[in-house]
This record gives structure tokens, sequence and C-alpha cells, in this order.
């Protein structure tokens, strides 16, 4: 009697249970359904997704990729004049040295026909000031894109190279970096902006603007020690791992085991430092052209902020568009940069 009570029980949970999963799938009792196993980067972006914000944030980085690279030539050929042209005289600068209002209408002197500046003149030289903003747009994207580009390959490089070998070679990698985290970066810009800075500034290989290449090995050589620390640190940890370990007992040399089984997992750390590289790169560069030592006579959102506070009582708007994209490109990065992070380690959001 106690066996056939403990037969129906057992029967009754078994039941309930097939149409518990069965309400959950929405399938019919008995039926099998297969279960698709999800990659790596789809769980990544599972969670990436999940994030309001960050997609907000990085949908925000493409519109002013687009922006900068793709609308700025066809805001110059509508608007009918370039951000380096000077409007010297009235209307674009009224008797008293002020900058014109939004929407001033004023006549192109080499084409005589009328133009408009949306967002009004940039400065006492008549520039429009919208057209100086996205191409600023463009500057800032290409120095902060480049330089993030090479802080990170060397920086990977020498971090990976010092963590997995470790010895005399850590030894003076770690030394190397040291003395870079010690260089007065700012004092050297300045130093170099004084004396050969004009005929480094001429190197353009003919497709970036004056001054965006000087930057950008100036912040390459003198950037890339924070994220080889975070790189050394992340190799030290895996080289100790059990698939390292038996990489290495079945003879796999030193560059397949770093190429199969250390860079792969160096993949997220390198994206998400990278975006936060990006974010700090635009203020940095913001900042030197702001003080005339970084980009000087193209657009850059640096130098339109310079040229700002001469009219922050009767022009104040002047400094709220550049600060604006300042603010917002950096902001969207940093966000972006913390989605992706939880993304990658779902451990670290939870703690």
């Amino acid at each position: 009697m106690a066996r056939r009570e403990q037969e129906i029980v057992v029967s009754t949970g078994a039941g309930g249970l097939g149409a518990a999963v069965a309400a959950e799938t929405g399938g019919a009792l008995g039926e099998v359904e297969a279960i698709r196993a999800r990659g790596y980067w789809e769980l990544i972006w599972r969670r990436f997704r999940r994030d309001k914000v960050a997609i907000g944030s990085g949908a925000f980085i493409i519109l002013l990729i687009l922006i900068a690279f793709a609308g700025a030539p066809i805001a110059k050929h509508y608007v009918g004049h370039g951000p380096n042209d000077l409007f010297l005289t009235a209307p674009a600068v009224n008797l008293a040295g002020l900058p014109a209002n939004p929407w001033t209408h004023v006549t192109n002197e080499a084409t005589g026909k009328k133009n408009v500046l949306v967002l009004g003149a940039a400065n006492r030289l008549g520039q429009d000031e919208f057209l100086r903003l996205i191409y600023g747009a463009r500057i800032s994207l290409e120095v902060a894109g480049l330089s993030t580009l090479g802080v990170m390959i060397i920086g990977v490089l020498l971090g990976a190279t010092a963590g997995y070998f470790r010895g005399w070679v850590d030894t003076i990698i770690s030394r190397l970096t040291e003395v870079t985290m010690a260089f007065p970066l700012l004092i050297f810009v300045i130093s170099l902006a004084a004396t050969v800075g004009p005929q480094l500034d001429k190197i353009t290989l003919g497709i970036f603007p004056k001054g965006v290449l000087t930057l950008v090995v100036i912040f390459s050589l003198f950037g890339w020690f924070y994220p080889a620390r975070i790189m050394r640190a992340q190799v030290l940890s895996i080289r100790e791992k059990e698939y390292v370990e038996a990489a290495r007992m079945i003879g796999a040399s030193n560059t397949r085991i770093i190429r199969s089984h250390v860079l792969p997992h160096l993949v997220a750390p390198i994206i998400v430092y990278s975006t936060l590289t990006v974010a700090s790169y635009v203020l940095l560069e913001a900042g030197l052209s702001f003080l005339g030592v970084g980009i000087k006579f193209e657009p850059s959102w640096g130098n339109l902020l310079s040229s700002g506070p001469d009219f922050y009582t009767t022009r104040p708007l002047l400094m709220v568009w550049p600060g604006l994209a300042v603010l917002l490109t950096t902001l969207a990065f940093n966000l972006l940069g913390d989605g992706l992070r939880d993304a990658f380690d779902p451990r670290a959001s939870n703690m």
C-alpha cells in the first residue's frame, strides 16, 4: 500500500512538472524542443542591448561620425562656403566687432551669392560657427580615434609581453612604463609648439588637417603606459590558467600560445578601455587647442571655446555650442564604455 502511494505521488509530481514546462514553453506536453546553444558574442549582445543608455550612447556616436565625415561636405555645399572662409564686413561682423547672430544672410564675395550663417559667425573674422563646429567634430574624432589606436597597439604589445615572459623583460618594460608615466606631457607639448610645432603641423599625408598627426604621435608615444599596465595584469592571470598550461605541455610555442590563448581573452578589456580612452583624448585635444598649443588654424572645438569667452556677455551661444559638443561626446563614450564593461563582465554590475 505504501509503495502504491509513493508511485502515485511521483506520477503526480512528474505530471505537474510537465504541465509547468509546457505552460512556460508554449508547447504541448510531451513535445521535445531543440535548445540552441548561444555563443559568447551573442550572450554579450543580449546583455548589452538591455542597457538602453549604452544603446543610446552608441547611436549618438554613430550619428556624430556620420555628421562629421559625411554630413560636413554636404553642409558645406548647401551653405555655399567653407569653414575657413572669411566674412569681414557687415552683417557677418558689425561695426562694434561682434559676430553675427544665427541665421544671418551674408554675401560671398568670391561667388557673389547669398549665403547663410546657420549658427552665426564664430569670431571677428566672420567664419561660420556651424561649419566649424561639425568640421571640428571630424578633427576631434580623428585625433581621439587614431591616438587610441596607437596607444592600444603599443600598450597591448608591451603589456602582454611583460606579463607573459616576466623576468628581465617585465623589469625593462615596467621601468620604461614608469618613466613614461612621470613624463610632463603638457610641458613637452608647449615646448614643441613653440619650437618645431609649425614644421610638424605641415605633415598631413594629404588627407588630415594640419596638426592632427602631430597630436596623434605625441598622444601615442606618451599615453600607452596605462593600457600596458592593464594588459600586463590581465596576462599575468591568464598565463596561469589550465588551458595555457595544457598548451605548453603539448609543446605549443610561445607565439602560438599568445596568439591563440592569450590575445583572445584580452578583447574585452581592449574594447572597453578603448571607448573610455577616446573620451579622454577628445577632452585632451580640446584642452590643448583651447590653450593654443593643439590645433591652431583648422576648426576645432578647443579653439572655438577659446574664442567664445571674448563675447560671453553679447554672444553667449558661442561658448554653448562647442561646450555641449565636448560634453555630449565624452559623456556618450563614457556611458558606452560602462555598458560594454557590464556586458562583458556581468558579475561586475552586480557587485
